[in-house]
């Protein structure tokens, strides 16, 4: 990333008072009679509105394209493979894409607690939170604010936990353009322990339609857990909203603002 970019994402963490100027100058101005604007006070309105969306969706982008493109440290891949001997570096590119998935869901999630449902990525992500000054800058640029990392975990008994995952499955599916509710494939975050067969890792198929729902209720490691368990309410929580994110804005994210508790995984 170029030093023009990363200089123009940092401030966008300074974009609210940018907005906050902006509507202070146009209304402060109309009252004046400094200027006229179509509309009277209901065009400053208007005009401070479509401002804002847009300032808005300049932000997002900027921190989505962030997520995507901006390079991870090389060793989480080497310390990966320590830890799993059995994957190649192919697999390792795979699980550094499973990352970047699961910090576009915490980015597109406004604040709202997310979930990890892998266990390969979160032995990636906290190998990255090991080195704090990195973790804290990438932090910083691509979400606004320091995500505190806790273990990976599946579908269970806590609401919260149960959301978390929701919204995990939610961005992931929308970030592959598949139907979170009527899943054909699973995202990539949610197929990679059972894909690379990461020991005690949690597995997932699509459809509980697939497998003989006995062996599904089994979950772990001597069963799988199924994509439309998100939103059958077989489980804690907000299972119709997909943990609000579907009800709460449409699936269509936003600047990932507020704090809200983080991203991450459940587990006391």
């Amino acid at each position: 990333m170029d030093t023009a970019y990363r200089g123009a994402l940092r401030h966008v963490g300074q974009l609210k008072w940018v907005v906050l100027a902006f509507w202070l100058a146009v209304f402060a101005g109309k009252a004046a009679g400094w200027w006229r604007l179509p509309g009277g006070w209901f065009g400053a309105l208007v005009a401070c509105f479509v401002f804002a969306t847009g300032a808005s969706a300049w932000a997002r982008w900027q921190r989505d394209r962030w997520i995507r493109e901006a390079p991870l440290p090389q060793f989480l891949k080497r310390k990966l493979r320590q830890a799993y001997p059995q994957l190649e570096q192919k697999d390792a590119d795979l699980v550094e894409r499973g990352l970047r998935q699961f910090f576009m869901a915490c980015n597109r999630s406004q604040g709202q607690f997310v979930a990890m449902p892998s266990r390969a990525v979160d032995a990636m992500w906290h190998e990255f939170i090991l080195h704090t000054q990195a973790y804290r800058d990438w932090c910083a640029l691509a979400l606004g604010r320091f995500l505190h990392h806790t273990p990976a975990e599946a579908l269970g008994g806590a609401a919260k936990r149960n959301d978390g995952l929701r919204r995990a499955w939610f961005w992931a599916c929308k970030d592959e353009a598949i139907n979170p509710r009527k899943p054909t494939r699973l995202p990539l975050l949610f197929a990679l322990d059972g894909k690379l067969e990461i020991p005690h890792g949690f597995r997932y198929v699509p459809d509980c339609n697939d497998i003989d729902r006995k062996s599904a209720d089994g979950g772990g490691d001597g069963g799988a857990y199924c994509g439309t368990s998100f939103a059958d309410g077989s489980a804690g929580g907000d299972a119709d909203g997909f943990g609000g994110v579907d009800n709460s804005n449409g699936g269509d994210g936003g600047d990932g603002g507020g704090d809200g508790g983080g991203c991450g995984g459940g587990g006391d």
